[in-house]
């Protein structure tokens, strides 16, 4: 759907800093629209050029903001370098480039140490204030749901997963709570957007999908991405998870009781995500049908009051 980065876009990326030409250029794993390539050079650095093909400058801007909130708060993360006559982040062909240092380790790992770690950062960024940067609402939420059913019915498509997916965002709405507390979430807390090493988290990546919500969210949104095995949930993941969340932040009572519910929201939300991506976006038979894992999960029960043994 878009084009990749070539040669000539990093010879320009480059004229505005002071490195020299890369000794090796390679692809990174991760993201599913924008385009990431690895830079290395001479002396041992490296850094991750970035084409945000799929979003909208203004919004490339606010997602530079968000990591910006995060990294002047003590949150792990990365931010863009400095391009000289133009900041954080460069204009070209209607698109907006960054430069970022590249973050040693991979995808974070699901075993007890990673998921302690995981959940004291997510308690740690649960803990700064919130900025205008992020939205209110969240971007693979209700407001997905609508297009989803919407743009489906001009098709004339009748499937099984929207008479889900309607039924499901109608309980949801009738049910989920409005009064606990809330902050920043990160809303895609999947191994691809934490890099990790030796069981600890290095940096929180991708930032599009943060929002201002309900802290336990997020909490349920990293059981779904790390504490799941061939669509069976790991006890013992969630409870290293929470441990780790809770020697920084207590989860009330009321958090515990709502996040079956807040679960169920997650993993409808991913569920359409995937269907909207895969086969509305950029329609890709191989991966068309990637959504029903999240669907056949959707009404599996879990006792998250295991987390607080």
């Amino acid at each position: 759907m878009f084009r990749q980065i070539n040669s000539e876009d990093i010879d320009w990326i480059l004229s505005h800093t002071k490195l020299s030409d890369p000794i090796h250029v390679s692809g990174l794993e991760g993201g599913w629209d924008n385009a990431n390539i690895l830079l290395k050079f001479s002396n041992g650095s490296k850094f991750v050029l970035k084409a945000w093909f799929a979003n909208e400058i203004p919004e490339v801007e606010r997602v530079v903001e968000r990591h910006l909130h995060l990294q002047e708060h003590g949150i792990p993360t990365v931010v863009p370098v400095l391009l000289d006559n133009h900041g954080l982040l460069a204009k070209k062909d209607g698109f907006a480039w960054t430069l970022m240092p590249y973050i040693e380790g991979g995808f974070l790992g699901n075993d007890s140490e990673s998921m302690e770690s995981l959940g004291e950062v997510l308690a740690r960024m649960h803990c700064i204030p919130k900025a205008d940067c992020f939205p209110n609402e969240y971007r693979m939420g209700f407001s997905l749901f609508e297009r989803v059913i919407f743009l489906c019915k001009e098709k004339g498509w009748s499937l099984n997963f929207l008479d889900i997916l309607a039924k499901e965002a109608s309980f949801l709405r009738d049910n989920l709570p409005s009064d606990l507390p809330n902050g920043v979430l990160h809303g895609d807390l999947f191994p691809d957007n934490i890099i990790g090493s030796e069981g600890s988290v290095n940096a929180i990546l991708d930032l599009e999908e943060a929002w201002i919500g309900p802290l336990c969210f997020d909490i349920v949104m990293a059981f779904v991405g790390f504490c799941w095995e061939e669509g069976v949930p790991i006890s013992s993941r969630w409870c290293s998870l929470i441990r780790g969340y809770q020697s920084v932040r207590s989860l009330s009572d009321e958090e515990f009781y709502a996040m079956p519910i807040m679960h169920r929201y997650a993993t409808l939300a991913i569920a359409c995500w995937r269907f909207w991506k895969h086969n509305l976006s950029i329609p890709n038979k191989e991966l068309a049908g990637r959504y029903l894992e999240m669907v056949d999960r959707v009404g599996l029960e879990f006792d998250f009051s295991e987390g607080l043994e």
